[in-house]
């Protein structure tokens, strides 16, 4: 099942590509393996698959002392501020930089460890009062405010977006944060990575500017 999902993933990110005129190569799918146990991660390890996303620490750090060599995890969930440390010692990327307290916490261990943090400002795309991260319109200033920390390295944004039956409904929030991810224009900014997109909508995602996708169910099947 593993091996076919991801071959009809391949065939679907390879059409979105195509209509934005690029090559599938220059988007990155992110496993998203929450509630996946640690063998099914080596099974898709195995079909080629070097990108993980977890969202629950407690969760990840089995599966990660598991799997020591080859994936690349990405921390996608809240993260707690007293769970830093933990996520600096396992992941490679933090996709949820999701407040300025957070930033500034970030910033205090990373200085303790003399080390740089590589972050996504996650964007709340819908303004959903059930979802964190920053408001579109808050962007810029939370960039600004996030560049003054010397250890922190802002690679890009992450779209949180709401969930439509219609993936064509979320299109206009991806392609606004896409705008903003072109524009930015702020000194040690480098917009590297623009995750955007899951299961129902990644699709439009790629369409609309995504060069990084996080895809769990479509890959892995339903979770319980």
């Amino acid at each position: 099942m593993l091996e076919h999902n991801l071959q009809e993933i391949k065939e679907r990110l390879a059409r979105a590509s195509a209509k934005r005129g690029i090559a599938p190569e220059k988007i990155t799918l992110v496993a998203v393996s929450k509630t996946v146990a640690a063998e099914q991660i080596q099974k898709a390890c195995n079909l080629g698959i070097t990108h993980f996303g977890e969202n629950r620490v407690q969760d990840a750090l089995p599966k990660i002392a598991a799997l020591p060599l080859g994936p690349c995890w990405h921390f996608i969930g809240h993260l707690q501020t007293n769970k830093i440390k933990q996520v600096l010692d396992n992941f490679m990327l933090i996709q949820s930089l999701d407040r300025l307290k957070l930033a500034r916490a970030l910033q205090q261990e990373g200085e303790k460890q003399g080390r740089m943090i590589d972050v996504l400002l996650q964007v709340n795309v819908g303004g959903e009062e059930s979802k964190f991260g920053f408001q579109i319109e808050e962007v810029e200033g939370a960039l600004v405010a996030v560049t003054a920390y010397p250890n922190i390295n802002v690679q890009g944004l992450m779209a949180l977006a709401p969930f439509y039956d219609d993936p064509e409904e979320v299109r206009p929030y991806f392609r606004s944060l896409y705008r903003i991810f072109k524009e930015v224009n702020i000194p040690g900014v480098e917009m590297k990575i623009l995750s955007m997109g899951m299961t129902n909508d990644f699709e439009v995602a790629v369409e609309e500017g995504s060069n990084m996708v996080r895809i769990g169910t479509a890959l892995f099947g339903e979770r319980a």
